[in-house]
C-alpha cells in the first residue's frame, strides 16, 4: 500500500471509491464536483491510497490558514481493517503540519458510531460545538 498525492488521472477511480462509500451523500456533495473544486485548488492535500496500482482509499484535506480539516476519508469496505484510514488521516495531518497547522477538525454525522471510534482511537475528542451551513447555490 502506498500514500501519494492525488493525481488528475485518479479521477475517475476516485469518484467511483466516493460513490460507493458515501452513497447516501446529499447533492451538493456530489463525488464528481467535489473531486473536481478540490483538484482546481492545487494545494495537494487529496491524498489517495493505492495497492498493486488501484486506488483503494482518500483522504482530503484543507488548510484556511487557522485550522485545518479531513474530509471524505475513505476506504473500500473490502480493504478496511488493515490500517489503510490510519494511515491516510495520519498522512493527512502530516501534511496540515506541514504547512504551519495546529488544529484540525472533522465533522461525522452522530449516528455514525463506527467511525466516531475510529476517530477517537486517533486521538479525536468531540467538541462541544454546533455546526451551521448555508448553501449559496
Amino acid at each position: 500500500m502506498k500514500i501519494r498525492p492525488c493525481t488528475c488521472h485518479d479521477r475517475e477511480a476516485v469518484i467511483a471509491l466516493w460513490e460507493r462509500v458515501f452513497p447516501d451523500d446529499p447533492p451538493h456533495n456530489a463525488p464528481a464536483s467535489v473531486f473536481d473544486a478540490k483538484f482546481t485548488m492545487g494545494d495537494d492535500l487529496l491524498f489517495v491510497a493505492t495497492d498493486q496500482g488501484s486506488v483503494i482509499g482518500t483522504a482530503m484535506a484543507t488548510y484556511d490558514g487557522h485550522r485545518g480539516w479531513l474530509y471524505k476519508v475513505a476506504v473500500l469496505p473490502e480493504c478496511r481493517r488493515r490500517g489503510i484510514g490510519t494511515d491516510l488521516v495520519r498522512h493527512a495531518i502530516n501534511a496540515l503540519r506541514a504547512t504551519g497547522c495546529i488544529k484540525v477538525n472533522l465533522q461525522i454525522r452522530d449516528t455514525n458510531t463506527a467511525v466516531r471510534g475510529f476517530y477517537e482511537s486517533l486521538g479525536f475528542d468531540a467538541e462541544a460545538r454546533l455546526s451551521m451551513g448555508l448553501h449559496i447555490q
